[in-house]
């Protein structure tokens, strides 16, 4: 296998935005502290070894308000180091260079112009402010630095249609306390939903969700960006519409699209990084969290034992591995994962290679202007369905281990629109 593909499964955006969440609990409870508990037994550390402890919260030096990580340093010496791991986490693959088809699939837009994996927590704001992705309005900046989503919840949507490059320079932090935990981090680990468009989709459904998935999902999923205000928001109410086939529902219901193919005229889709929609539809999701397969249970030489920050990847950690061996035993994990990421991974190239090459005979059909726009339009439909599916399975960052039969259901979704299309076109032009 190819361990640097799209860094799936293996680092940096594994279905988590810096997931300071607590394993069981419920969202702003009071037992989901992360901090300070002498063990005695043996054995594997687990979340019951995990004491939780009331601290008060530090001043904020931030212009902002917002208490940062180096604020709540004394107070969690270990939890800030672990945290400052994530930089690490620092190698970039260029998926245009390695995927070639991507700059056809994405004509037109940002993408064809710039696509690299994502890197650690620690880079957001350096990676957005550096990617050759237009972005004229700040928010580009939603899930990159708890600074911006201060800004939001002080001044309401109107902050998202600021100037990128004025509101960047007011930036402070990378994803750090604040995204999950607001300012009240010392209030026994109460996890907070601090970014408000997940409220406001969510409604009462958002008890649906584990507290440890949601306060990862606030910013690893599938987002789109309101027409009238730019406002981030997500295209569901509920867990039950979470899957590919309501959201593209949702999109078409309303007319949505991200831009026109200029070869083609298709008014376009671009799926985001649906890790949370994509857990949650899965076997796991009733037995695990994010947390449970990305944070270490660390313990210290004086006894403290914590939740560590650093955001790594199960096929790494022996700790993290523990978890999987409840239901899997003595299974070679990281072999069956990776066999599943191999596979996943050459589909995609399969489905993809086939997307590309009926972009190319519908622009082609196009390019001849035999054909109106309503002679076209079904075609069109097709084209944008395939490449919404395919797109949904290619950047969520699992490659397949999250959930692999909706990997494998996308995948098998585009080709069979592809092969419908193409098969359109021929009879198209025959008449």
């Amino acid at each position: 296998m190819d361990t640097n593909r799209k860094l799936k499964g293996i680092v940096a955006a594994v279905a988590v935005i810096l997931c300071t969440a607590l394993l069981g609990g419920f969202l702003g409870g009071g037992d989901m502290m992360y901090h300070l508990k002498n063990r005695d037994s043996i054995g594997p550390l687990t979340r019951d070894d995990i004491g939780y402890i009331q601290a008060e919260a530090p001043e904020a030096t931030s212009k902002d308000g917002t208490i940062n990580a180096d604020d709540w340093a004394a107070v969690y010496p270990e939890i800030s180091f672990s945290m400052g791991e994530n930089s690490k986490n620092d190698y970039v693959l260029d998926y245009l260079e390695q995927d070639t088809y991507l700059k056809n699939i994405y004509e037109g837009y940002g993408f064809a112009i710039d696509y690299g994996s994502a890197r650690g927590h620690e880079y957001c704001l350096e990676d957005v402010a550096a990617t050759g992705r237009p972005h004229p309005y700040a928010n580009c900046l939603t899930c990159k630095t708890p600074n911006f989503t201060k800004l939001v919840n002080d001044i309401g949507v109107g902050a998202y249609t600021m100037d990128f490059n004025e509101v960047l320079a007011m930036m402070e932090e990378d994803v750090s306390c604040y995204t999950c935990h607001g300012n009240e981090a010392g209030d026994e680990g109460k996890l907070v939903v601090t970014h408000s468009y997940v409220t406001k989709a969510l409604g009462d459904s958002i008890g649906e969700i584990d507290p440890s998935v949601l306060s990862c999902g606030q910013c690893h999923i599938e987002y789109y960006f309101t027409p009238s205000d730019k406002e981030t928001m997500m295209p569901y109410h509920d867990v039950a519409s979470m899957s590919p086939d309501a959201i593209l529902a949702y999109y078409d219901a309303m007319g949505f699209y991200d831009w026109i193919c200029p070869s083609t005229g298709v008014k376009m889709l671009k799926a985001q990084h649906p890790e949370m929609e994509t857990f949650l539809s899965g076997k796991h999701a009733g037995l695990l969290n994010c947390a449970d397969c990305h944070m270490e249970i660390v313990q210290e030489e004086d006894g403290t034992i914590y939740y560590s920050h650093y955001i790594a990847s199960p096929m790494d950690s022996d700790v993290l591995l523990s978890n999987c061996a409840v239901c899997h035993g003595d299974t070679d994990m990281v072999t069956m994962v990776h066999r599943i990421q191999d596979r996943i991974t050459a589909r995609e190239t399969e489905v993809g290679t086939k997307l590309s090459a009926f972009k190319d005979a519908l622009a082609a059909v196009v390019a001849e202007g035999k054909f109106s726009d309503e002679q076209l339009e079904e075609v069109r439909t097709i084209y944008r369905k395939a490449q919404w599916y395919f797109d949904f399975c290619y950047v969520e960052n699992s490659e397949g281990a999250h959930n692999t039969d909706l990997a494998n259901y996308c995948l098998d979704t585009s080709e069979a629109l592809i092969d419908e299309g193409m098969k359109l076109l021929t009879e198209l032009q025959s008449h």
